[in-house]
């Protein structure tokens, strides 16, 4: 596979993501309201699951044709997943005195995004 193949991958894989992350965010966030991030915390939750499974699947199955590896975690998950927004969104919070709010956010992000990870890693294990 040569660059220019990786690179298109890439951005497949990108415009998929941009487009299922303003989806779901905006869905998300027209059921739920805007007081706390749940569109964003969604989106990362549901990006370390996906990249969790697809890493240790890909990596197990190598007889799978290494563009998946390009178009799913590199461009999909790439664009996919929000963290800065995660930061403004915290830093927002802290800003408006909201710290329950921001603090919250902060530790379900990053417990909940771990667990999603080791999901994902489990699910990749059952079916490679």
């Amino acid at each position: 596979m040569n660059s220019l193949q990786k690179y298109l991958l890439i951005a497949i894989g990108g415009a998929l993501g941009t487009t299922a992350r303003y989806w779901v965010g905006s869905t998300i966030a027209s059921r739920m309201g805007t007081k706390f991030p749940y569109g964003t915390f969604v989106i990362n939750m549901t990006a370390c699951v996906i990249i969790g499974f697809s890493l240790a699947f890909f990596g197990k199955r190598t007889e799978l044709n290494p563009a998946w590896r390009f178009l799913v975690p590199v461009g999909f998950v790439g664009a996919y997943s929000t963290f800065s927004t995660l930061e403004w969104e915290t830093f927002s919070s802290l800003q408006t005195g909201a710290f329950l709010i921001a603090g919250l956010y902060v530790v379900l992000s990053f417990c909940l995004g771990l667990f999603g990870v080791w999901c994902g890693v489990l699910i990749a294990r059952v079916f490679s």
